[in-house]
């Protein structure tokens, strides 16, 4: 009688789904992967269009999963995007709408608005919440959402790795950069040495570049290749007006270029080290930016965002459209590209969907899960209007304004200058013709919109000297 359960139990487990059942239950759970580049533009990749940046691990990693046509930042600049990430909030909830300590905006035509330096400890962040299901956390790199009290140490990351304080003088983190400022080599050193050490638990290791963000600081071993590499594309072309700016017209600067191959080699060499350690198909990992490329100020910035429209800090869609890539243990659905629109609040709820563990509605309200989207490639997701609202002033030569989507519509509104601009991304995704007089009536729903969201986010607003 035993040796006959044991056999029928043998055979149960050899049907299709009581098999597939045992595994899911068994699965340990996956490991998380976040990278974050600092000022990387929508076209700054091979994948996405770039010819004169090489990027052939990032380009791998695109083959290997899912490239997003359609990511977007929260803000337009780096702090408060950070803060939307590890909140699952929009930047206006948690009161940091501009990079810390941003502008006064003294001597503008508009006085902006004060907001907050530092992102409270009472939020609960993607961290405390993984945390607390069982993951440990690691974090190094850029932070940007305040000081020593404010540290990522105090906001849920079991361990924390700054290379740019010294330790000897009671600043977080360790410190031990090998003296490059973007130190993009310690990083990946340390984040290698994390996964190493927690690869039988799950982890959340989240890397945030100080690549490419200014200063430009090129990349010794490929200065000179693409130093060659511009000469043979001749003379620059004239700059692209942008209100009081100006756009480099092109991607012709080699030192960004270096930079940008910095970033794909250390992509490269952490894919690899999960690969060796037997964890990569146990690993979901997410590359993705902070807000689009620096390529419009008073003088050309060192980037181009073409085909989008001018530049980090701006509200057209070269200062908010960013890469987003994701690979997916087993390499599913490697190759899509979703076309629907995701935000960066909406990591916080897709991670805890992937880690099979609960959302928190009333942490993340602005963040929608698209854990659908990579699963099935097919999936649709419901219509959703976005919101972005940066009320100061940016050395980008952006002025105060506000701007919604609303599906295929976008609308800017600028207060320094008074008036608005109307575009249709499905045909325009340049935004190179301003429809604001020929329909009206969209420009003013549109208008409206945005003010009612903006009354009820309790958004703070620029006002006139």
């Amino acid at each position: 009688m035993q040796r006959f359960l044991l056999l029928l139990t043998a055979c149960l487990l050899l049907q299709p789904g009581v098999l597939i059942a045992k595994a899911g239950k068994n699965a340990p759970r996956p490991n998380f992967l976040f990278l974050l580049v600092d000022d990387l533009g929508w076209a700054d990749l091979g994948c996405y269009g770039s010819t004169f940046h090489e990027t052939p691990h990032l380009d791998r990693l695109a083959k290997e999963g899912l490239r997003f046509t359609d990511a977007y930042t929260a803000a337009s600049i780096c702090s408060p995007t950070r803060a939307s990430i590890m909140t699952g909030k929009h930047p206006v909830r948690v009161d940091i709408t501009d990079w810390i300590p941003g502008s006064n905006g003294q001597g503008r035509r508009m006085k902006t608005p004060r907001d907050t330096h530092q992102l409270a400890l009472e939020e609960v962040t993607i961290a405390e919440a993984l945390k607390e299901g069982g993951y440990s956390t690691f974090y190094t790199g850029k932070w940007h959402l305040g000081g020593k009290a404010f540290s990522p140490d105090k906001q849920g990351f079991d361990e924390y790795y700054d290379p740019h304080h010294d330790p000897s003088k009671g600043s977080p983190g360790k410190g031990r950069t090998t003296g490059r400022k973007h130190a993009t080599i310690d990083l990946t050193r340390e984040t290698k040495s994390f996964i190493r050490r927690n690869r039988d638990v799950p982890f959340f290791a989240y890397l945030a570049y100080y690549d490419i963000h200014t200063p430009i600081i090129p990349e010794k071993n490929y200065q000179e290749h693409y130093t060659r590499k511009a000469a043979l594309l001749g003379p620059s072309p004239r700059p692209i007006r942008e209100h009081d700016g100006v756009s480099r017209p092109r991607q012709d600067n080699a030192a960004l270029a270096s930079m940008v191959q910095a970033v794909d080699d250390s992509v490269g060499e952490l894919v690899a080290h999960l690969g060796e350690l037997g964890i990569l198909e146990n690993t979901y990992i997410f590359f993705f930016s902070d807000n689009g490329g620096l390529c419009t100020k008073n003088t050309v910035g060192p980037g181009c965002n073409l085909p989008l429209r001018a530049s980090k800090g701006w509200l057209y869609e070269g200062g908010i459209r960013v890469p987003l890539i994701v690979r997916q243990p087993g390499k599913k659905n490697a190759g899509a590209q979703p076309t629907d629109y995701v935000l960066s609040t909406d990591l916080y709820p897709t991670f805890l969907d992937l880690a099979d563990l609960p959302l928190r509605p009333g942490q993340h309200p602005d963040g929608r899960s698209f854990e659908d989207l990579l699963v099935n490639t097919r999936t649709r997701k419901a219509p959703r209007r976005l919101y972005w609202h940066y009320p100061h002033y940016h050395g980008s030569a952006w002025t105060p304004g506000a701007a919604i989507r609303d599906g295929d519509w976008k609308l800017i509104e600028f207060y320094h200058y008074g008036n608005v601009e109307l575009y249709n991304l499905k045909d325009d995704p340049g935004e190179a013709k301003d429809l604001a007089t020929r329909f009206p009536g969209r420009t003013n729903e549109l208008r409206q919109r945005l003010r009612d969201w903006q009354e009820k986010m309790g958004a703070k607003m620029p006002t006139p000297r």
